[in-house]
């Protein structure tokens, strides 16, 4: 009965608690319509031949997804792709008018090289990978004029359809093409179709274009298409080199959906795009990469399928682009690989840093150059330390101004504290809960959860330095200002926030990073809320509704656009936490519910941490602050009843069919390998899978300490992605379908004598066979000793890999199909002998697999091949 007994204060507290929460309800309806696309109409079938139409690129997505049977390397249907795109191109070409030429080539491409992919060296060789090129130009166009580049990959990762990675991206660029024809339009300049057909194995297919293509070095510009998902926002993930592709970008798109910020955040994204073969390792092309980031749940699995895919996405992305690739090719900044390098520093431009940019919910763009930058983004802080002395000096003098600088530094770090603690609470409290809890990510398929449990922790956290100091440590004297203690306890607080956030801005642009616009548009709206909130108080006076009021509504555009960065962030993380990878426990267990908890307190002191110096006077009480420990206990508790994953959220699973072999034609063992790539382990998957748990005969008893752990080594056919697993389990099965389907297994040999120089150095000559496999993905070769040399890479090694503190080696990839066995030399530096170990994937799999692999409920998804191993000593 006691929590009912509300002062006056307390009912305005909750009033304006109440106030709050409908305003960021409001927002986040908003925000959810922006992110999901819901504002843009789809154009169907029947709509002009003018407009790009989102009908007639699902088709295309459709076909290539559903129709065309798997386009994995090494299987047909990533030949029956490639042929379905150039009849495509073919039929497009045919309606071209008089004054376009359009050209259309279907190009083999091999090479070897090396690469540095997720923190591990690597060598890479391959062959016979498919890339389908269009050149769209006017009939007078020369062969080595400027052109614009667009890039997409057909090609589709193990186990997927494929649909939003990357068949979106493939059909977005067929209905461009065929726009381009159909709408009239000259292109000034040529426009190039890439569709590569080897991204998915480290962007092999445009390493192949960027090394041999004829008209690698006309390209002036280049976009590159990519999903992270199925659809929401197509975000320009990097920009560069300089500022002129975001330019561009920022003055034609349609629908502008980016972020400088992204472009910091990028690099600490396990992965990569053909962007960095483009832009950083082989062409240094300034362009775009844009990517699909929602729709995260179905990325690399067998639910991504055209039914997937956000209506609207397709469309603002085909919309986009067409405007995009208009401005590139009319744009006099457009210029060949020659002519870059002829004119070097002179081609610089005073402004060709990375810009600061940001999109406002879609509607429109903000772009400035890094140095305006750099004087906007000094403003705050040289207004914060300017303050105190336009405050009190000229009235109070210079103790007066000492004593008011000092409270305003008090006000930071109180205001730092908060923001601190508005993250630490919800770690806390998500490490609290997992100690009571069977599962961790229970938050994964239902988001919202997430946000019920972090929210209101996470804003108590922010109201705890408050609830501390009620009474503000002021070091001025009421006396002498003549003004009441309230005003100056909140006008302390305010400056000590907006200091915070100045601050932060400064240190972005300090530390060279493009993120500090968020922080100075919060600087911005906060100046703008104070001064409505000085005035307010004459009319309404300090201890009123009305004068919060005055100061909160003038920070909602800049609230909105918090939430709109924030929510983004934290959906495309929750949706990412599924393949993070099985961390080693103690502590793997607990990192992603964690960084989600982080991030949403994070979040929450971007909405909230601007309104605190005001609003916290009325929630900073002790009805309030129970009110908000209650709501978390009971989401926290209630959030354990939630199964962690669904059909819509599904659970990751790796599974190896691994047979060792002697020779080309003996097996000395086979076993099932399985692994995860998320915090719930695997016997959380066997206790909720009973039909694969009897078919292994696993009892209730199962665990890491009796079972059959499968060696990291054993998965070094999906090298390094085999870095993301831990604790992963065997177990023993047959070999006899495996004996029957497989007349020979992949082999390695040597086929002529070994050479011995005078220094002792031996070249030893090799031949790789993969038997008789059928659709192979790619074989790995792992190379253990004095290697000195080979002729892979230009006869460059890659940096040395280590497995679990084991001799360092050397790793090398091999893909593309051919009737050849693969060919080539390694030299050693001695005598003492050099390990090889092999490891095939291979994609068709034998009835029981098959057969295993279907006892899986549909909640977890099953990424399911046979890994063909071996050793050899030369």
């Amino acid at each position: 009965m006691a929590f009912f007994k509300l002062s006056d204060g307390d009912v305005s507290g909750f009033k304006l608690l109440l106030c709050l929460a409908i305003m960021f309800g409001a927002i986040s309806a908003l925000v959810h319509s922006v992110i999901n696309m819901k504002f843009v109409k789809p154009l169907g079938f029947d709509s002009p031949l003018d407009r790009f139409s989102e009908a007639r690129a699902v088709e295309h997505v459709r076909v290539l997804s559903h129709v065309i049977d798997g386009r994995q390397e090494g299987r047909q249907g990533l030949k029956d792709a490639a042929q379905y795109i150039k009849k495509q191109l073919e039929v497009i070409r045919e309606r071209a008018g008089p004054n376009i030429r359009i050209e259309i080539e279907d190009t083999f491409v091999n090479g070897t090289f090396n690469m540095m992919f997720l923190g591990h060296s690597m060598s890479f060789g391959y062959r016979n990978h498919i890339n389908i090129v269009m050149r769209i130009s006017t009939v007078g166009s020369q062969d080595t004029e400027p052109s614009v580049l667009v890039n997409g990959h057909f090609d589709s990762p193990l186990g997927s359809p494929g649909a939003g990675d990357c068949g979106s991206c493939v059909a977005s660029m067929l209905e461009l093409a065929r726009l381009i024809v159909d709408s009239g339009w000259i292109p000034p300049r040529p426009i190039i179709f890439l569709f590569n057909g080897a991204e998915e194995l480290f962007m092999l297919g445009s390493h192949g274009f960027m090394t041999t293509h004829k008209w690698r070095d006309t390209i002036g510009a280049f976009i590159n298409v990519e999903a992270s998902g199925t659809g929401g926002l197509d975000v320009v993930c990097q920009s560069g080199p300089g500022s002129w592709p975001s330019r561009v970008y920022a003055e034609s798109a349609i629908y502008p959906m980016a972020n400088s910020a992204a472009q910091d955040v990028f690099p600490l994204i396990p992965g990569d795009t053909d962007y960095r073969i483009f832009a950083n390792d082989y062409g240094n092309i300034p362009g775009l990469d844009v990517i699909f980031l929602l729709g995260g749940y179905f990325y690399h699995t067998s639910y991504d399928t055209v039914d997937r895919l956000l209506p609207g996405s397709i469309q603002a992305r085909g919309d986009n682009l067409f405007s995009i690739i208009k401005a590139f090719t009319n744009s006099s900044k457009l210029r060949s690989a020659s002519k870059r390098e002829s004119l070097g520093k002179a081609a610089i431009e005073p402004d060709d840093e990375q810009a600061v940019f940001f999109d406002y919910l879609s509607w429109f763009l903000i772009f400035y150059s890094r140095r305006q930058a750099a004087v906007l983004h000094s403003i705050p802080v040289a207004i914060y330390l300017f303050m105190p002395f336009l405050l009190r000096f000229m009235n109070g003098g210079f103790c007066c101004w000492v004593a008011t600088f000092s409270d305003f530094i008090k006000g930071l770090l109180i205001h730092s504290i908060g923001v601190i603690l508005a993250v630490f609470v919800p770690v806390i409290c998500a490490i609290l809960r997992l100690l009571f809890s069977t599962s961790s990510m229970n938050w994964f398929a239902h988001p919202f959860l997430a946000f019920i449990m972090f929210i209101p922790c996470s804003l108590l956290g922010l109201l705890i330095p408050r609830i501390v100091w009620r009474n503000f440590p002021l070091s001025q004297d009421v006396l002498i200002l003549k003004t009441s203690k309230e005003e100056l306890d909140v006008e302390a607080r305010f400056w000590g926030a907006y200091g915070y956030y100045a601050i932060l801005t400064m240190g972005y642009l300090v530390a060279g990073l493009s993120g500090g616009f968020m922080t100075f548009s919060l600087t911005v709206s906060m100046l703008l809320a104070w001064i409505c909130y000085r005035l307010s108080l004459k009319v309404f006076g300090i201890q009123s509704l009305r004068s919060t009021a005055c100061y909160i509504l003038p920070l909602i555009p800049s609230l909105a656009y918090s939430a709109y960065f924030g929510g983004l962030l934290a959906q495309f993380l929750i949706e990412k936490m599924g393949m993070m990878g099985s961390l080693p426990p103690p502590y793997g267990y607990f990192i992603p519910d964690v960084v989600v908890a982080a991030v949403i307190g994070v979040v929450t002191g971007w909405c909230m941490g601007p309104l605190i110096p005001v609003v916290d006077y009325w929630l900073a009480r002790s009805s309030i602050t129970q009110f908000l420990l209650h709501v978390t206990v009971l989401a926290l508790a209630l959030s354990s009843q939630f199964f962690p994953y669904s059909i819509d959220a599904p659970k990751r699973l790796v599974f190896q069919h691994t047979i060792l072999t002697a020779d080309a034609s003996h097996i000395l063992d086979s076993s099932y390998d399985f692994a995860v790539v998320d915090s719930n382990s695997l016997p959380f998957v066997f206790k909720h899978a009973p039909k694969v748990a009897k078919e292994l005969e696993i009892g209730l008893d199962l665990s890491f300490q009796t079972a059959n752990l499968s060696e990291q080594q054993k998965w070094m056919a999906i090298f390094p992605i085999s870095f993301l697993i831990s604790r992963s389990l065997r177990f023993p099965t047959r070999s006899d379908e495996i004996m029957e389907q497989y007349r020979y297994f992949p082999y390695l040999s040597s086929y002529k004598p070994q050479m011995i120089s005078d220094g002792g150095s031996r070249k030893i000559y090799l031949e790789l066979s993969l038997g008789s496999l059928k659709e192979v993905w790619v074989a790995v070769l792992n190379i253990t000793g004095p290697l000195s040399n080979w002729s892979l890479a230009d006869n460059v090694l890659p940096a040395p890999e280590a497995f679990n503190g084991g001799p360092p080696s050397c790793m090398c990839r091999l893909s593309g199909s051919s009737h050849d066995n693969w060919i080539f030399w390694l030299e050693a530096s001695s005598s003492e002998p050099l390990r090889i170990e092999v490891a095939v994937l291979e994609q068709h799999l034998v009835e029981s697999t098959k057969h295993m692999k279907g006892l899986f409920p549909s909640w977890v998804d099953v990424v399911t091949y046979a890994s063909f191993m071996s050793s050899y000593i030369f």
